[in-house]
């Protein structure tokens, strides 16, 4: 009887042992990440030629002014004291305060961060909706002009510079067309109607139904999403085509045409069904890539986000702000990796 209750326990915790290694393998994984993360950021502000202290105190304060600040910054002490510092402050969410704006950092970012969120996820959607089908079609009618016409899709959203769309899209649209709003998120006029709610003013307008607001933020943030999202659309269709080509020269799409199966059945059931884990990478890669690569985005249309804040806060030797900053894109980066690996395990039986 108690060979058999010991049984029994056994079975009751070995479907919880690859679990419980996966999940500490992976907290460690990101542990060891966001710590070196932190200790590059760090070694950043230590080595870039920029005088922090000076950079408060400006350049005619007296020695006395300046040794007194030095040492308030605990710059007089050991490197890795100051780095024991840097972590403690981080994990309590405190970035410093910003030499722009004279409050924290972390209040600024919380700020600024979700216009650049925003922006970012109109654009991947845009990108997943038209460029899955694009490279799925573009592998199917491999050679076809549809092929062709993808393929040069793709390539001129590598080659074309992103700002000199920007800039063309502004003349013509704009200027020109007068289709859409200008630079910025709203007009003037509409602006501090809406209260910011979650910082997304699509989403906040619509929660307060003023669909006014909803129209002018719109007309604002459609085309600099339509870019993000012709340059997002380039790589995940390039990506889905070679991954579908790959997968319909397998032998189990041979075998299931040749057993009667539809077209559709096999693309769509078969094919593509085998590609979505490698997608799930490829679209957190470049969701990843437009929320902390739409700098020249945010700079051409005036759009208050991460990107533009830190290029700011940079070209003012704000480091505190430049490294809150980058600590942030990081952790997007960890985050979307996280968030695909659970992802993983969900579509792919094989990976739990």
């Amino acid at each position: 009887m108690a060979n058999v209750d010991k049984t029994d326990r056994r079975r009751l915790r070995a479907p919880l042992s690859p679990w419980f290694r996966g999940t500490v393998t992976t907290l460690g994984s990101v542990a060891v990440t966001m710590l070196g993360l932190l200790f590059v950021t760090f070694l950043i502000g230590r080595v870039m030629p920029i005088d922090p202290v000076l950079a408060i105190v400006g350049e005619r304060a007296s020695q006395e002014t300046y040794d007194a600040v030095y040492e308030q910054l605990g710059l007089d002490k050991p490197l890795l004291v100051q780095f024991a510092y840097y972590l403690w402050d981080v994990l309590h969410g405190d970035f410093g305060d910003s030499l722009l704006t004279a409050r924290p950092v972390s209040e600024d970012i919380a700020r600024v961060f979700p216009a650049t969120l925003e922006l970012a996820t109109l654009g991947t959607i845009l990108g997943v909706v038209l460029g899955v089908p694009l490279g799925v079609i573009a592998a199917v009618r491999r050679g076809s002009w549809i092929d062709q016409v993808a393929r040069v899709v793709a390539l001129v959203g590598y080659s074309m510079p992103i700002f000199w769309l920007g800039l063309m899209g502004l003349l013509v649209f704009y200027g020109i067309l007068g289709w859409v709003g200008g630079p910025g998120r709203l007009d003037i006029f509409y602006e501090d109607i809406v209260p910011s709610r979650t910082g997304m003013i699509l989403l906040d307008s619509a929660i307060a139904g003023e669909w006014g607001v909803f129209r002018n933020a719109f007309s604002h943030i459609v085309l600099p999403a339509t870019l993000l999202g012709y340059y997002s659309l380039a790589y995940i269709s390039r990506m889905t085509r070679s991954f579908m080509l790959e997968q319909l020269s397998a032998e189990y799409v041979t075998t299931a045409r040749v057993k009667g199966m539809s077209e559709r059945a096999v693309v769509w059931g078969h094919a593509f069904r085998n590609i979505r884990v490698q997608l799930i990478t490829v679209i957190a890669l470049s969701y990843a890539q437009l929320l902390e690569g739409s700098v020249l985005t945010e700079i051409i249309f005036s759009w208050p986000g991460i990107g533009s804040y830190i290029t700011t806060a940079l070209l003012s030797a704000d480091m505190n702000a430049v490294l809150g900053g980058t600590v942030v894109v990081g952790l997007i980066f960890i985050c979307l990796n996280i968030l695909s690996d659970l992802l993983y395990r969900f579509l792919d039986p094989r990976a739990k």
